[in-house]
């Protein structure tokens, strides 16, 4: 069993690489909009990507998953028509709406609040958009024709593309919000015509009336969940913003970010789950395993959880090239961050729970639940922040990845039920609690030897806590050191 944790955590490591690297160099943008753009111009620049995650789910109208499902199979037509019907619909499509939009730009500036001289920020987005739905289908085909090396270099390449036109339009030409989003579009462009010359083969001037009948009737049921579940993620934007202003919105979004290591472990742990738990269903231990691998994981999570949460302060206040990593202006927003972690957490608990919906081909119940997620995000969200602030939006998030894990694990325990190891799921639960608590009662002083010293000393307090709450027996530390041994033996 312990041969087979590892190879998930390897293959964890290896399909996270490009999602990491990614990431982090997006994440590097924080502290640089921090220390040159007002919290003010951060938060309308969050404000604008709010609507433009959501309107990208109609923009796709599922069609990057409906290509997948119909080139797989060459159902209907050849891989070149599978490939030129919903690349050629998305390009009318993606034209026409994001014309319609640049022209009522001004209009539109109005209906959701954004000022007339910020006005060009809706037509940036327009046109990021469009070049960002026109690359969808290309970068699917990189998938289905199993080049991740390519898929990977790609996304690399539009993500550098990104941070370095930040840089040299808002330091270079002195652009402020305006300067991010012409980043972002320029960059959209250039990766869509470099990964379309890179599969350019797969594509001729055909089009097919049949399959795009069935790719719409594939792909239209998916803009519901595909809305709902953006809802989840990202709807608290425009609530903050509603509720309070764009200054607290910036400080919001930016510390927001700082959850980024928790978001790293469970994108990292779902890119190999997945293919994992479906190649192991059918052998015998599949349950015990499953069991084991939530163990495991939530061990892991609550270590990252304990681990930023002690050490953000000490983050965002420490000075590089005579700049703080976040301006101080940004530092009131830096309680939210251990409720944002705590959030993912539960997202990668639910994550480990949704096994049992895809082996037992129960996915309709994936809207239902993702909803009524979205659903707690948004009501908390306006129950919480009149009088929290930004603190009930964290909060909110909390609430709703909370919900769904609780809502999927009875859901999937009815048609796949795991006997989980609740009892060591809960020792470790309450040894990070007990360590989370120390840690906010003594609330040691960021950037002091005294304080650092304080901090890994409850970080090993949790540790040492885990064999009196009887989370490893001695048989697990047998079979964890024979299985590091046969693998470190392998690599001589």
């Amino acid at each position: 069993m312990f041969n087979k944790l590892l190879r998930l955590g390897k293959e964890t490591a290896i399909y996270g690489l490009s999602s990491i690297l990614g990431r982090l160099m997006n994440f590097l943008l924080a502290p640089f909009y921090t220390n040159v753009l007002l919290t003010s111009e951060n938060g309308i620049v969050a404000y604008v990507y709010a609507y433009i995650a959501f309107a990208y789910v109609v923009y796709c109208y599922g069609f990057e998953i409906a290509y997948m499902r119909f080139v797989s199979t060459l159902e209907i037509g050849d891989r070149e028509q599978n490939f030129s019907t919903p690349f050629l619909s998305l390009v009318a499509s993606s034209v026409a709406l994001s014309t319609l939009i640049h022209v009522s730009a001004s209009s539109i500036a109005g209906w959701i609040g954004i000022p007339a001289k910020d006005t060009v920020l809706i037509q940036y987005a327009a046109w990021i958009l469009c070049f960002d739905t026109l690359s969808v289908v290309p970068f699917a085909s990189l998938r289905m024709d199993q080049r991740p090396k390519t898929f990977a270099a790609l996304k690399l390449f539009n993500i550098s593309t990104n941070v370095v036109l930040n840089v040299v339009l808002i330091l270079g030409f002195h652009m402020r919000a305006e300067g991010v989003l012409l980043a972002n579009l320029i960059a959209s462009i250039v990766t869509f015509v470099t990964t379309f010359i890179v599969v350019r083969t797969n594509f001729r001037l055909s089009f097919s009336r049949a399959l795009f009948r069935e790719l719409l009737k594939f792909g239209l049921p998916l803009i519901p969940s595909g809305l709902a579940g953006m809802a989840l993620q990202i709807v608290d934007r425009p609530i903050v913003k509603a509720l309070t202003n764009n200054a607290t919105l910036g400080i919001y979004q930016l510390n927001y970010r700082l959850g980024i290591a928790m978001m790293l472990i469970v994108g990292m742990f779902d890119y190999a789950w997945r293919p994992f738990f479906l190649t192991s269903a059918r052998e015998p231990d599949a349950k015990a395993l499953f069991s084991k691998v939530f163990t495991y994981f939530v061990l892991i999570m609550l270590l990252v959880f304990l681990g930023v949460s002690f050490f953000v302060e000490d983050l965002v206040r420490i000075e590089i090239f005579g700049k703080h990593f976040f301006h101080p202006d940004y530092w009131s927003g830096v309680s939210i961050v251990p409720w944002i972690l705590l959030g993912y957490v539960f997202n990668g608990t639910y994550v480990v729970f949704i096994a049992g919906a895809y082996l037992e081909k129960k996915t309709k119940f994936l809207p239902f639940i993702t909803g009524v997620g979205a659903i707690v995000n948004i009501v908390v969200n306006f129950l919480l922040i009149p009088s929290m602030g930004i603190m009930g939006a964290a909060l909110a998030t909390l609430a709703a990845y909370g919900v769904m894990a609780i809502i999927m694990y009875f859901a999937s325990q009815n048609f796949y039920p795991v006997h989980y190891e609740w009892s060591k799921v809960l020792g470790i639960a309450f040894a990070a609690a007990i360590a989370f608590v120390a840690f906010e009662v003594l609330h040691p002083a960021p950037l002091q030897l005294h304080g650092a010293l304080i901090k890994l000393g409850l970080l090993l307090l949790f540790v040492l806590l885990l064999p009196a709450f009887r989370v490893f027996s001695k048989s697990d530390f047998v079979l964890v050191k024979a299985t590091v041994q046969r693998y470190l033996a392998g690599l001589r």
